[in-house]
């Protein structure tokens, strides 16, 4: 039996496949710019052999439903799912549970019409999760499928962390507040690292640092999430791609009046202009970090904001846990830029954090150590893996 794990974007569809037994690997894809002229698939698979091997192409895919039947074409052809009555369950990833889903929950009509209800936090990730979730069902019938929240993570964070200091009524009648996100991802590292330093977790205080296009870090204590930079949308917190992080909000007030920005205007701004691509024109680490080097002013800023940032977020989240045991650094940034790792331990010491810059010299493919021998906080490279996470999850619902 198998367990089918799919986390839907906006525009792409990730997916992999893993055996029930011991959750390994049989095969893993991605279709990507769903909706344009042309999407592309491509398929990693152990074959017959058990060789690894690739199968790519390119044709349309107007929408997730047809992505997912171009998925199960895949799947078939190459013999890693010959029929749908192999599946055990399926694991979907879901941005936005709001307050109803604390814990990955099996989907049924109920849980479906609550996804839709919480479309207006995440307009665009909600739906093309729903849309996955609806397809799949046809595609498997009566198969257990099974939703896995980026919030669900974050539920533990106390009221006087996840209010804002807006009027009241604001959260009760509307749900302002926070929700965080990156939930899977943060629980994965954290678990990891608990067992990777052989200690319950309920007896550590660990940071995790999600660095990717994306940007987000978690205080979490005893295991359980008490922090969460970013808020009631992915907007605020750490420096991102494309994305501001925290700005004083008197600012959209001021480029309303004197810029004229209407509310499209300015969403657009601080999601998709802003960031590390609107301070130096690109949102790719590798090139503002090579950049950097070479002496460029904006790439060196870019680079310095974003992890001041960090170290921001980091001594705040040792006084909220009043201590911390472990940093934990993963995602595509976390797990391979050496100097973003190096820069965003710099001048931490007092903290007790002191990094090896020979240990953190690397790319991690798996756990890595890092941090000096005199340092009294762990510093920890580990890999993260969502889809993992989704399908333990799955296995554990079903």
């Amino acid at each position: 039996m198998k367990i089918l794990v799919l986390n839907s974007g906006s525009s792409s569809l990730k997916f992999q496949l893993f055996t029930k037994t011991d959750l390994s690997v049989i095969a893993s894809g991605i279709i990507e710019e769903i909706g344009s002229e042309k999407s592309n698939i491509k398929l990693s698979f152990t074959n017959s052999d058990g060789e690894q091997s690739d199968l790519k192409r390119s044709e349309i895919v107007k929408d997730h439903r047809e992505a997912i039947n171009a998925m199960t074409s895949m799947l078939k052809e190459t013999k890693t799912l010959s029929n749908t009555n192999e599946l055990a369950g399926v694991g979907h990833r879901v941005v936005h549970g709001g307050e109803s889903f604390y814990k990955p929950t099996l989907i049924n009509k109920k849980v479906i019409k609550t996804i839709e209800d919480f479309i207006p936090l995440a307009p665009l990730h909600n739906p093309a999760n729903l849309t996955g979730i609806k397809a799949t069902i046809e595609l498997v019938g009566d198969v257990p499928q099974v939703a896995v929240f980026d919030t669900a993570f974050h539920q533990t964070i106390p009221e006087h962390a996840y209010l804002y200091a807006l009027p009241y009524d604001l959260y009760k009648d509307k749900k302002v507040r926070r929700y965080g996100f990156h939930g899977t991802s943060h629980s994965y590292v954290a678990r990891q690292a608990a067992k990777h330093l052989n200690k319950p977790i309920e007896e550590l205080n660990i940071i995790t640092l999600h660095l990717g296009n994306g940007t987000s870090v978690a205080a979490i204590k005893e295991g359980k999430c008490i922090d969460t930079s970013m808020g009631m949308t992915p907007l605020e917190g750490l420096v991102m791609g494309t994305r501001s992080g925290d700005v004083d909000p008197g600012i959209l007030f001021y480029l309303s009046r004197e810029n004229s920005m209407d509310i499209d205007a300015l969403d657009k701004l601080l999601n998709k202009e802003s960031g590390l691509k609107g301070i130096c024109g690109t949102n790719y680490m590798g090139t503002i970090s090579e950049n950097a080097e070479k002496g460029d002013h904006k790439c060196r800023i870019a680079r310095t904001m974003f992890c001041y940032r960090i170290k921001k977020y980091i001594g705040s989240y040792i006084a909220a846990l009043g201590g911390v045991d472990c940093i934990v650094f993963t995602g595509g940034i976390g797990e391979n830029c050496i100097d973003i790792r190096e820069l965003s331990c710099q001048g931490l010491e007092r903290l007790g954090i002191k990094l090896d810059k020979q240990k953190n010299n690397l790319r991690a493919k798996k756990i890595t150590e890092i941090d000096a021998t005199e340092s009294n906080v762990k510093l920890l490279i580990i890999p993260t893996d969502e889809e993992y996470e989704i399908a333990s999850q799955t296995l554990q619902v079903i």
